[in-house]
This record gives structure tokens, C-alpha cells and sequence, in this order.
């Protein structure tokens, strides 16, 4: 909604051990089995109408150039060295983890005692191997300096204050490279063919591979680093917020401004994982619900610090409510009104008649007022839920307006004073609407675009800047046809409740 330049990647990492085999598995060469299963990615995107500048896989040439020569750097500073290395490795995790962060669990399928990973359950195997090392270790009094001047680095708190407990508590030197006997799948150590690079090296090193790394002197900002928001699932934290800041330090190069942690879904209360089949199809639940229904959802009751179930009837619950029940009625009631003009509601907005507010309509224009400042505010704070909230309460509390100023009653009134009032009470309704839809834009922008048609609203103010009460008043005739019964309904109901 505002004019900032914006650039976003989105990745798939595919040097993976799992990928080696499956492949195999497959009975075909890992390229390809990794170009038919990016093809699902970009399919599922362009299907939930999310776009990106970028698509990048860790099999692009450029990127595979980024990382050698971010390795080559590394080298040549002394941050990498060869050495024997021996701890508990998770394959599904790909990384060792130290004594600490292992203990015995019952594993529920065998019902044999396993070691695994106390952070994600994943089962762990001592290992011995010969490989390379980067000295997280050097990197302990750097990294938490930069944590202290950047103390919303990890966003939600809890997690940030976790991240500086770890580091504090002491840095182990990170194996970085493995032996091909183990993954040759991958991008070669350079000046060493017998190694092939760590994975998650490789795959964090792609993130300012469109940003136009390697970069010419001078040019280092060019493409847009270093990134405003890095946006990961909270099992990954570690990698993204010591890994990858250590890594980019130890090169003197900016880490990204933040990254956001989100929590996972889960569906009925059980971690979602592909081998159980306690999966969701997307492309399932989009054609169901559509995509703004989904983005609402997902939004709405995305967690953040803590994970979110999900539910068909979570969805059904939420469309009845905010969506078919909540803007699609309150659109409806406002604009399909037989006994008012709404064109006529806007325009009276700065008669000397419409000043004389009742304590409802202060109410209610002071919430109309204060929302984009709130929203705004809760956006920068990356609480897209809250924001998202908040817009809603506003849809509800114009709701409850309509319903206590009573304009039907009003308009079967020849008194001037209740005419005016009966405008009064539209417009503020309408207004309402109005400022939220533009608001909603990023969550719904298809049936957002079909709102603005709706109230009339011009192409060109519908920025955040028109966001505001009283912003636009060239409004109120709508360029399409609002139908009749469900045709031309924002939010119609549901076929199914099921």
C-alpha cells in the first residue's frame, strides 16, 4: 500500500542427503528429481497469487559461483580449517549437535531407545568423519555485541532472549563441509573434491546471491542488502540467527536487519509430517476456499510464539464471521440500501450540519481515525495478526453503529434534522468500510479490488495514504453492478459447512 521499493526472493535448498536418496530411490538423477519437485513450489505460488522477484535454487550456476567464493574468503581470513570431527548428526536435521542439545527417547514406532535432538526430536547418530570447521568459537564476543545494538534482531522476543543464551553460553566450531562417501550431492569444496560443502553454508549463502553477490567495490547495497526481513519457521532459528550472522560477520558483511520467527501449524493438535500422511493439500483447500479466504485464515490465526491448529471448520468459523458475516454484510447493507444514497452521504460530509455529532458517531469516527495509525504501527512491529484484528474490530464495531443508529428509522422521517442524520450515519458507515478495505489490500487484494469497485472507489486512492478519515470523498457510486440475492455478494455463503 505504500510506495517502498520492494524485492523478495523466495528459495528451495536441495543439497540435501534426503534428496540424494530419495532420488535414488526414484531411480533418477538428483537434478532432475529436484526440477519436477520446484515445479510443485512454483506452481503452489502462482496458485495462492504469491509472487517474488526471485525464485532461487541452490542449483543455480550464479549461486553455486557465491558460495565458493564466499568459501574462498572465509579460507583466506583463517575462519576455515580441516580437522577430525566426531558428534551426534541428525540426517533429517543436517547438522551435528553437541552432548547438551542430545538425550535418550522412546521411540514410539520401534519402541527402542533412540538418541535424538532435544530442540527437534529428530533422531541422532554418533558420527566420525574427517572435514572442515569454521570457527563459530572466534565469533562469540562479535556476535553478541551485535545482538546488544540490534536487540529486535529475532522477532518474537522470547526467541531473540533464547538465541543470547545460547551464544552466551559458549560456541562449538561448526563442521561445514562432509565427505562425499557421505554427500557428493552437492556444491565441491574448492581446492577439494573429496568435499562437499555444508548444506546449510550452501543454502544461507543464497540469500544475497540476488542480491548480486559477489559485489563489485562500492556496489555492495546495490541489490537491496542488506534484506529488512528474513522470514523462517522457528526449527530453524539457530541456523538463520547465529549460523548466518557469524558467517556474514566473519566476512565484514551486514547481517539482515531482522528476522522473523513464526511458529507451525499443526492439524489436529499433531506436528504435520509428510511420512504419518498428517498433511494438508494446499491446492485443495484453495480451490475449496478460495485464496483471499485463505490468506485471511492463515493470517488471522497464524501463530507466532506458539503453534496454530488447523481445521476446516477453524476456517468456516472464521469465513462466517468476519468474512460473509462481517464485511460482505456490512458492504451489502450499506450499498444495497434502498432508502439512502450513499453518493449523497459522502458529499454531505463537510456540510456545516453533518459537525453536530452525537456521542456515536464521535465513537465512531474516532475509530475510523485512529485504525491506519494502529495498523501501521502493528505492521512494523511484524504482528500481522494484531494488525489484521484490529482492522476486523472496526468491521464489527460499524456493524453494531448501523444497528444502534437505526438509519431505516431514520429515513421514513421528513424532519431535515433526521435527513441529515440519516446521511451522517452512511457516511461514517461507509467510510469505515472504505478505510479498512484499503487496509486489508496485502491479506485479501482480490476481493479488496472487487470492494473498491464496489464503493466507487478510484484506482488511484486506494494507497495507504487515502487510508485515513475524510482522505477521499469522490466515492459512493459503484462502478459495477451490486446484483441481487447472492449475485455480486463480496462473501457469498458457503456451499458446505463441512
Amino acid at each position: 500500500m505504500e510506495d517502498i521499493p520492494l524485492r523478495q526472493t523466495s528459495r528451495s535448498r536441495v543439497f540435501l542427503p534426503q534428496i540424494q536418496q530419495a532420488a535414488a530411490n526414484a531411480g533418477m538423477e538428483p537434478k532432475a528429481f529436484c526440477d519436477q519437485g520446484a515445479q510443485v513450489f512454483k506452481k503452489l505460488a502462482e496458485r495462492a497469487e504469491i509472487s517474488h522477484d526471485h525464485f532461487v535454487r541452490t542449483t543455480d550456476s550464479d549461486h553455486r559461483d557465491a558460495v565458493q567464493y564466499f568459501w574462498f574468503l572465509l579460507k583466506e581470513r583463517g575462519y576455515i580449517f580441516p580437522a577430525k570431527h566426531e558428534g551426534w548428526y541428525s540426517v533429517s536435521d543436517e547438522t551435528f549437535y553437541p552432548e547438551s542439545a542430545v538425550h535418550l527417547v522412546l521411540d514410539a514406532q520401534t519402541g527402542r531407545k533412540i538418541m535424538a535432538s532435544i530442540e527437534t526430536g529428530s533422531r541422532v547418530e554418533w558420527t566420525s568423519e574427517f572435514n572442515y570447521h569454521f570457527r563459530l568459537s572466534a565469533l562469540k564476543d562479535r556476535l553478541l555485541e551485535f545482538y546488544r545494538q540490534n536487540p529486535k534482531f529475532v522477532v518474537p522476543a522470547s526467541r531473540m532472549a533464547d538465541v543470547v543464551k545460547a551464544v552466551s553460553s559458549g560456541l562449538q566450531d561448526l563442521s561445514v563441509s562432509r565427505p562425499i562417501e557421505r554427500l557428493m550431492w552437492g556444491i565441491r569444496v574448492p581446492d577439494d573434491e573429496k568435499q562437499t560443502i555444508y548444506v546449510w553454508l550452501d543454502a544461507l549463502v543464497n540469500y544475497i546471491t540476488k542480491a548480486g553477490y559477489p559485489w563489485t567495490p562500492g556496489g555492495e547495497s546495490d541489490g537491496g542488502w542488506p534484506a529488512d526481513c528474513q522470514v523462517i519457521g522457528k526449527d530453524i532459528v539457530r541456523f538463520h540467527c547465529i549460523y548466518w550472522p557469524a558467517f556474514l560477520l566473519a566476512l565484514d558483511i551486514p547481517p539482515p536487519k531482522q528476522v522473523f520467527t513464526h511458529a507451525h501449524w499443526t492439524l489436529g493438535r499433531q506436528k504435520m509430517a509428510k511420512s504419518t500422511g498428517n498433511v494438508v493439500n494446499p491446492f485443495h483447500a484453495l480451490d475449496r476456499f478460495g485464496v483471499d479466504t485463505m490468506r485471511y485464515y492463515l493470517a488471522l490465526d497464524g501463530g507466532i510464539s506458539d503453534d496454530a491448529d488447523y481445521e476446516n471448520r477453524y476456517i468456516i468459523k472464521e469465513y462466517k464471521k468476519g468474512l460473509h458475516g462481517g464485511l460482505g454484510n456490512l458492504t451489502s447493507r450499506i450499498m444495497r440500501g434502498k432508502r439512502w444514497d450513499v453518493r449523497r452521504a459522502v458529499e454531505s460530509a463537510g456540510r456545516p450540519d453533518q459537525h453536530k455529532v452525537d456521542e456515536l458517531a464521535l465513537a465512531q469516527r474516532s475509530r475510523i481515525q485512529g485504525a491506519s495509525g494502529i495498523v501501521k504501527s502493528l505492521m512494523n512491529e511484524l504482528d500481522v495478526g494484531g494488525a489484521l484484528r484490529v482492522i476486523m474490530s472496526r468491521i464489527y464495531q460499524t456493524n453494531k453503529y448501523i444497528n444502534d443508529s437505526a438509519p431505516w428509522d431514520l429515513a421514513m422521517s421528513d424532519d431535515p434534522a433526521d435527513k441529515a442524520q440519516l446521511d451522517r450515519v452512511i457516511y461514517l458507515s461507509v467510510e469505515a468500510v472504505r478505510v479498512c478495505g484499503i487496509l486489508l489490500q496485502p491479506f485479501m487484494p482480490g476481493k479488496m479490488a472487487q470492494l473498491m469497485e464496489i464503493l466507487g472507489v478510484e484506482p488511484g486512492r486506494r494507497t495507504f495514504e487515502h487510508a485515513k478519515f475524510g482522505a477521499d470523498t469522490s466515492y459512493g457510486t459503484p462502478k459495477v453492478d451490486l446484483g441481487k440475492g447472492t449475485e455480486g455478494v463480496l462473501f457469498p455463503p458457503l456451499v458446505s459447512d463441512i
